[in-house]
């Protein structure tokens, strides 16, 4: 990155931050947040728009009961000059039409039992002296006894329950069996009439909310605008003044490619500015450079947070490694097979979900990964591959292989397992190597003896273990080399890790940082028998899913209608909770295990130009 510093009279500030936005490629510093009310509200203004467009996305009313009247209100509607106030006026009133509206259909469903009456004669009934009660009872608790003893009218039955008035004089004594219910308010015709009233404002409302929809685009350019003018009002808020507020300070940053171009048009503007490299210390923003296949994991660095400035990108490690990860815990070839399907019809625009807009490429090619490595661990939709294949085969044994346990000091133990723990040893290798170089290299070798030490130690003795194991140096060599790698460890680890502090002090930060290794490392290690773990418990349900299938079909016939349901439900919903288990344990194998080992710290600000 190139640093820039800028000093402009105040009132060219507005103009230049303008011609900045024109190119596109200046990152000046400014607040990620709002810094005032002003920009609260910009940012709120913003927000809202956002958020309606995400509803007006929602709107579909082509199953709707009322869909022609909907449609020949939308043909007529007209929309408000403010989009925004206008479509949210709109959505707020149509919810409060609704309410009513259900309102008015349970006064309905209340009043219908009464049938049709005018109020106004019954109250005449009330000027008379006479009293109108009313009743709902069970069928059951009704008896017909009652108007034998009562003036009583039954008004409708059913089933279920008896509506019924008995009318007696205000002077009179009135007993009767059961409590007496509140009059309706009035004819079900009333509350009728009111309904329908109601689904005519709905449906106008519905049609002009279609005319929103159809103006999304705008109503997305104002979102974009809110967004550029809060940029824009947050960039000149960081300036800093001078000269009695005469002058307006800004500093901002670019990449190293764009140096010319800006060097000229900054000429030509007859602007005051400094160029320089920027350092590290000068906290610029980081834009990470990665080849295609790279770049569809840096959301996942950016997930976690960027790189410092004198910090190395952990994507290339983070793609390689998730990618394996992620592939492992899915485990079945068949599962990779739709996932590429899924991430072409995404990429391609064939299926359109908002969440998963831009990463049609990304599933694309954790399915081929999940493929390639679902087929040679030896599952294709919940079946074993090795039942496939003919016995005696160079295929068949391969497979024997990946599904048998091989012998250990620890007993036998699966060999996928020991897959697993193999990979997170050398992940954690990897990392503690990146660590070493790059803390070196930021810091200098004299602050780091302690890291090699350590990186000596565990990477070494994995090393020599190995060469040991498969023979190919004698006892003798391994005896000095654990003597050479022990006595040099042990130097940096506990003598030289702070050099020039009191020896004493260093070794107990020694001891100290050996607890912390001894109990750490070996925790981080098991950690990664989930890649085992997840890829076995996938694998079982949808055998499990097979088998229940195979148990319904039987003899066939109609049977198969039922097998098939049970297939493809059973096997949506195993892909469906295997993705995410899939997703989420190699990232936190990659966020806990790896960046912790590779002393990845994250807290870089991601290059965020002024642009329009």
């Amino acid at each position: 990155m190139m640093k820039y510093s800028f000093i402009l009279l105040s009132g060219e500030t507005e103009g230049f931050l303008t011609k900045l936005q024109e190119l596109g490629v200046v990152d000046i510093t400014r607040s990620a947040k709002p810094i005032d009310d002003c920009s609260a509200r910009m940012l709120d203004e913003a927000a809202a728009a956002k958020k309606l467009i995400g509803r007006l996305e929602g709107i579909d009313y082509s199953k709707d009961a009322d869909k022609e009247a909907i449609m020949k209100a939308c043909a007529s509607a007209s929309v408000k000059s403010d989009l925004v106030s206008g479509a949210q006026a709109s959505l707020a009133e149509l919810a409060e039409l609704e309410a009513a509206k259900n309102a008015a259909d349970k006064e309905i469903k209340a009043r219908r039992p009464w049938g049709e009456f005018e109020k106004s004669r019954l109250d005449g009934l009330t000027e008379l002296g006479y009293i109108i009660r009313y009743y709902s009872v069970p069928a059951k608790k009704f008896s017909a006894e009652w108007a034998e003893l009562y003036p009583l009218q039954v008004i409708s039955e059913d089933k279920a329950t008896v509506w019924f008035v008995t009318v007696s004089r205000k002077d009179e004594e009135y007993r009767f069996p059961v409590d007496n219910i509140p009059a309706p308010e009035a004819s079900y015709k009333e509350a009728q009439a009111t309904s329908d009233e109601l689904k005519a404002k709905i449906c106008s409302l519905k049609g002009l909310l279609l005319k929103y929809k159809d103006a999304i685009p705008q109503i997305e350019e104002t979102y974009r605008k809110g967004l550029v003018d809060l940029d824009i009002y947050l960039a000149k808020s960081s300036t800093e003044s001078a000269a009695e507020n005469l002058l307006s300070i800004m500093e901002g940053f670019a990449p190293v490619e764009n140096d010319a171009q800006l060097c000229e048009a900054f000429d030509a503007l007859g602007v005051l500015y400094i160029r320089e490299e920027a350092v590290e210390n000068d906290n610029p923003p980081i834009k990470l450079k990665n080849n295609r296949f790279v770049k569809m994991f840096e959301s996942l660095t950016g997930m976690y947070g960027m790189p410092d400035y004198g910090e190395y990108d952990p994507t290339p490690v983070v793609a390689v490694f998730f990618l394996l990860f992620f592939a492992m815990c899915l485990g079945d070839a068949g599962y990779g097979l739709v996932l590429i399907l899924v991430g072409l019809a995404l990429k391609k625009g064939w299926v359109r979900i908002s969440m998963f807009d831009g990463i049609g490429g990304l599933i694309a090619t954790l399915g081929a990964a999940t493929t390639v490595i679902g087929g040679a661990l030896g599952t294709f939709f919940g079946m074993s591959i090795i039942n496939l294949v003919p016995e005696g085969s160079a295929l068949h044994s391969y497979y024997e292989f990946v599904g048998s346990d091989i012998p250990t000091p620890m007993g036998e133990l699966p060999f996928q397992m020991l897959l697993a723990l193999g990979i997170g040893v050398f992940h954690i290798c990897l990392a503690m190597i990146i660590k070493a170089v790059g803390y070196t290299k930021r810091f200098g070798f004299k602050e780091n003896i302690a890291t090699w030490g350590w990186l000596i130690l565990i990477v070494g003795g994995l090393i020599v273990a190995l060469l040991g194991v498969g023979k190919l140096i004698s006892a003798e060599a391994i005896k000095w080399a654990v003597i050479v790698i022990g006595a040099v460890s042990a130097l940096a680890i506990y003598i030289f890790n702070t050099p020039g502090r009191n020896p004493l002090i260093n070794v107990g930060a020694g001891l100290w940082d050996t607890y912390n290794m001894a109990t750490g490392i070996l925790g981080d290690v098991l950690s990664y028998i989930r890649l085992f773990a997840l890829g076995l418990a996938g694998g079982m349900l949808g055998a499990a899913f097979n088998d229940l299938g195979l148990m319904v079909l039987g003899d066939g016939g109609v049977n198969w209608v039922f097998f098939i349901l049970i297939l493809l439900i059973g096997h949506v919903l195993n892909l469906l909770m295997s993705c995410l288990g899939a997703f989420v344990h190699p990232l936190r194998l990659n966020f806990v295990e790896y960046f912790k080992n590779s002393g990845y710290e994250g807290k870089g600000k991601t290059y965020k130009p002024l642009t329009k």
